[in-house]
């Protein structure tokens, strides 16, 4: 086997380093995330953390991007060909630990403008690939009625999926859901 390259391995290192963001993020929330833990968490020097990372806003940018890849390659690893399936789609890329680590960026960014400027265009991005994956969906719609009808679900799995912090009821999510696409 070939020996690893040094690219090889400052990729695995920054890899491992988001990774770790992002755990304790869901774990210990934005609050309860420092450059301190994280490097522990992972195992890396301070050196090490902060060559990959000069400071905690270049890190969490770079984490909002690993997030956001994270939740993308869900949302397009899932090609159904029902809205059902569609639907479950979203919502699994809506709920998991990608998702969790987003909520608690987004709720950090509403106090924090270089924060809430970096996550904006990943957001975008995330928005413009449900959209695609939907757009079966509403194409009997006019586009306006399609935009409302898109961004109602999604606040709808922002909302079912920080209710479920403090109330998970998986029927309860799954009726209104269900009374959501009856009344589309």
């Amino acid at each position: 086997m070939a020996a690893t390259t040094r690219r090889e391995q400052r990729d695995r290192t920054r890899t491992h380093l988001l990774e770790t963001t992002v755990d304790c993020l869901v774990e210990l929330g934005y609050a309860g995330t420092s450059t301190q833990r994280i490097q522990e968490r992972a195992g890396v020097s301070r050196g090490a953390l902060l060559h990959h990372f000069p400071s905690k806003a270049e890190l969490l940018a770079a984490a909002v991007e690993y997030v956001a890849r994270l939740q993308l390659d869900e949302i397009r690893a899932a090609a159904p060909d029902t809205a059902q399936g569609r639907l479950a789609a979203v919502r699994a890329a809506m709920s998991g630990p990608a998702f969790q680590a987003a909520l608690e960026l987004w709720m950090a960014s509403r106090t924090d403008p270089a924060l809430r400027e970096a996550l904006l265009p990943s957001q975008r991005e995330i928005g413009h690939a449900v959209q695609s994956l939907l757009a079966p969906d509403f194409a009997s719609q006019s586009p306006a009625e399609a935009r409302v009808s898109l961004e109602s679900l999604l606040m709808l799995l922002r909302g079912l999926a920080l209710t479920s912090t403090l109330r998970d009821d998986p029927e309860l999510a799954d009726a209104v859901l269900a009374r959501w696409s009856s009344a589309q």
